[in-house]
């Protein structure tokens, strides 16, 4: 049997705890959770994305995107809007306090990563980053997507 430090996948997920209690401290200041701020994220770069579209990206359940859409519509930072021709599926805009909130968290995001890489070189975070997104791909193909659906 393995020892755990030799497993690839109980490595990232251990990255990924540390990385997500660091993004989550980094968010507070915001008032915004990890769910709200990816779909406050997924609205600003790709207007129009449904709630269940971000879910999926975001690897969250439906009713944990449902909640954060929730809790960012009440504070007037996103909108839903019904689709053309669709009138059950609610599509997602950031609202002009959504888009400066997104930007602001997201330099303080950026921040928090920039710090947490700092051990690796220039290098060695290109490489990093173009292996986790090939892994990403692979097993969360829908993380990559773009909605084309107006």
């Amino acid at each position: 049997m393995k020892h755990p430090d030799r497993r690839t996948g109980y490595v990232a997920w251990q990255i990924g705890q540390i990385m997500a209690s660091r993004i989550e401290r980094t968010l507070r200041p915001f008032q915004l959770t990890l769910a709200q701020n990816s779909a406050l994220i997924q609205a600003a770069f790709d207007p129009g994305v449904s709630s269940a579209t971000a879910a999926r990206r975001a690897a969250i359940t439906p009713q944990s995107m449902g909640t954060a859409v929730n809790g960012l519509v009440e504070r007037g930072l996103l909108e839903r809007r019904t689709a053309p021709g669709d009138r059950r599926t609610q599509r997602l805009h950031a609202t002009k306090a959504g888009l400066r909130l997104a930007a602001e968290a997201g330099a303080a995001v950026d921040a928090t990563h920039a710090e947490a890489l700092e051990v690796l070189t220039p290098t060695e975070q290109e490489q990093a980053h173009a292996l986790l997104l090939k892994l990403l791909t692979s097993l969360n193909p829908a993380a990559m997507e773009v909605d084309s659906t107006p």
